[in-house]
């Protein structure tokens, strides 16, 4: 696997592959009735990890669309990660049974730090860390919501206590096709001293490259959505392009 990996983002409500526009239940766009049909096409595109979303499990605070998500870990070669509502160790374990390689924990990291350090402790690189930030404070609940921690401080603090990657979204970037806040991302991994993958914001080709350049300082990878749906970016053509770095 490359040392940057471009993430295939596929976001799933009610059971369809849908974007949202900076996490507004209220702006959707159905892009495939078939998520499976769609991971299976990015995996023949050469997508090496597939990023899932339950975007249902987010407002739920718990795994809605589970039974696809297993689904969709058993149609692919390549290993998927979760994130979305999930908030107890079951929910973890379960998932993880259903064949999903990695869980991204994010509102719960805020909430509820006893179950997180439990997981990052028993699961170690199977759990990622998602941090979403609205102006630099982490946003939970499916981003309906904005705390008073600061994301570097929860890196900071996280690393400590066994995360070794983290997933960080700029709110702001979030399906606006601005490019991704590369400073903020590099930052948080110089902070951390841990893997961060950027996520929101990536619209062109250039994006990637931008934050592949920074491979060797711990941007690990992207997670690429709304780009690769409207055909802004070909992901074959970049994996090519961040491999010949």
């Amino acid at each position: 696997m490359s040392s940057f990996v471009i993430y295939p983002a596929i976001d799933i409500r009610g059971g369809k592959c849908v974007r949202l526009i900076q996490g507004d239940y209220n702006q959707e766009t159905v892009y495939n009735d078939s998520p499976i049909e769609v991971a299976k096409s990015w995996e023949k595109q050469g997508g090496q990890f597939i990023h899932l979303v339950d975007l249902d499990g987010a407002k739920a605070g718990h795994p809605v669309n589970d039974q696809l998500i297993g689904e969709i870990a058993r149609a692919v070669q390549v290993p998927v990660q979760v994130g979305g509502g999930l908030r107890s160790v079951q929910d973890v374990e379960h998932l993880l049974s259903l064949g999903v390689s990695r869980v991204i924990i994010g509102t719960a990291a805020i909430e509820d730090r006893e179950f997180t350090e439990s997981v990052l402790g028993t699961y170690g690189d199977k759990v990622a860390i998602g941090i979403d930030a609205r102006n630099g404070l982490v946003a939970t609940r499916g981003w309906l919501e904005t705390s008073e921690v600061k994301a570097e401080e929860l890196a900071k603090e996280l690393a400590s206590k066994g995360a070794e990657t983290f997933i960080f979204t700029d709110i702001s970037r979030d399906g606006m096709m601005q490019g991704p806040n590369v400073e903020a991302i590099r930052r948080l991994a110089e902070v951390s001293g841990r893997t961060v993958i950027a996520s929101g914001g990536v619209t062109v080709q250039d994006d990637l490259l931008k934050l592949a350049a920074y491979a060797k300082q711990g941007i690990g990878g992207a997670i690429v959505g709304k780009a690769l749906y409207t055909g802004n970016i070909d992901l074959a053509k970049a994996i090519q392009a961040v491999t010949a770095l």
